[in-house]
């Protein structure tokens, strides 16, 4: 599978976008450009956004292979695409028309290669798609996929370097130039019919689900879906509503509770007034039996309180009289000589 060292290209934090550090205008040397050992990713001088031209310059690039190509800010102007006919090389300099059979190519660009007269035919449409529309660069050459079986073909084989967690190793991908279902054996060099699943593999490419696994045989495609019987889907939805039943019967109780609890508050202060309540009125009950218990007050309706309040109000009058003199305008002489302050009768007089 041609596309498997992209995906571990991408996915290791290894193998990181590889430029170089000059900007626009800087120096630089087309001597430097290179593929990368390993991951065989395109290196120069300049960094993401520049090119080393032929003068030894840094130059913006004139052109881009990816909608959202690397190294750009968001805001920024980006190179444009190339249109219909042309491409854009590793260097990104500027578009160029396709290249016809049998003119060099870039390692892995099957995209740079004049596509045949009968490309909807050849045209490898699934996704391990092995060729572009028909076209395909073996060795650095731009070639037809188009060998059918038993006739000579022609196989690259690259080696990349891939990772799984801490541990490092080699991923050979190899590719030919045979038909739609078919392809290249590495040994006879001659176009064989792909192999369906159960049968025995040394590769990927021998499978026509791009699958050999580690036992020898060919097995089912790495992005065909899973099926499971009714019956699983029968416990999932029983699960699904066991547990929305398990949750609303928790929350109930929980909520049961709760409720339970702030009853029981409710309740226990209302006892707490009413016993405050009736001790107010029992210590009233006892207080008035107190006071109607007292000497004097058998049969009569007033308090104590107000017999004394108004027995030192009516002596005060008298103790008044008899210490200091009155107005002449309060005092009156009686026919007897008794002398009387607004009503109250003093010594000599009747009481």
């Amino acid at each position: 599978m041609w596309l498997l060292p992209l995906t571990l290209l991408f996915s290791s934090h290894y193998l990181l976008v590889d430029a170089g550090s000059q900007a626009r205008g800087q120096s630089c040397s087309t001597g430097d450009n290179r593929l990368q050992i390993g991951t065989y990713q395109f290196y120069s001088d300049c960094d993401t956004q520049t090119y080393c031209s032929q003068q030894g310059i840094c130059e913006l690039k004139g052109c881009r292979r990816d909608q959202y190509p690397f190294g750009y800010a968001q805001e920024a102007v980006l190179p444009p695409k190339c249109p219909s006919g042309q491409f854009c090389p590793d260097e990104a300099d500027a578009c160029q028309p396709l290249l016809a059979v049998g003119s060099p190519c870039q390692l892995n660009r099957d995209d740079q290669c004049e596509s045949p007269p009968n490309w909807s035919e050849l045209a490898e449409t699934s996704y391990y798609g092995r060729n572009v529309n028909g076209s395909v660069c073996l060795n650095n050459v731009c070639m037809w996929a188009n060998v059918t079986v038993g006739l000579a073909c022609q196989v690259e084989n690259t080696a990349y370097i891939a990772y799984a967690g801490s541990n490092e190793f080699i991923d050979v991908v190899s590719r030919g130039n045979c038909h739609v279902g078919l392809y290249c054996d590495s040994q006879q060099l001659v176009c064989m019919q792909m192999k369906a699943i159960g049968e025995s593999c040394d590769a990927d490419k021998e499978c026509s689900t791009f699958n050999c696994q580690s036992n020898g045989v060919c097995g089912e495609s790495a992005d065909t879906p899973n099926e499971f019987g009714v019956w699983v889907y029968v416990l999932v939805g029983i699960g699904i509503f066991g547990g929305m039943s398990a949750t609303l019967i928790t929350l109930f109780l929980i909520h049961r509770r709760h409720r339970d609890q702030e009853r029981e508050k409710r309740l226990q202060y209302w006892r707490e007034q009413n016993a405050f309540r009736q001790n107010i009125l029992q210590m009233q009950e006892t207080a008035r039996a107190s006071i109607l218990s007292l000497p004097g007050q058998g049969g009569s309706n007033r308090s104590t309180m107000y017999s004394r309040v108004g027995s030192e109000e009516s002596s005060a009058p008298m103790l008044q009289h008899a210490t200091a003199k009155t107005s002449g305008l309060r005092q009156y002489i009686s026919d007897d000589g008794s002398v009387y302050d607004e009503g109250i009768m003093m010594e000599g007089g009747r009481r």
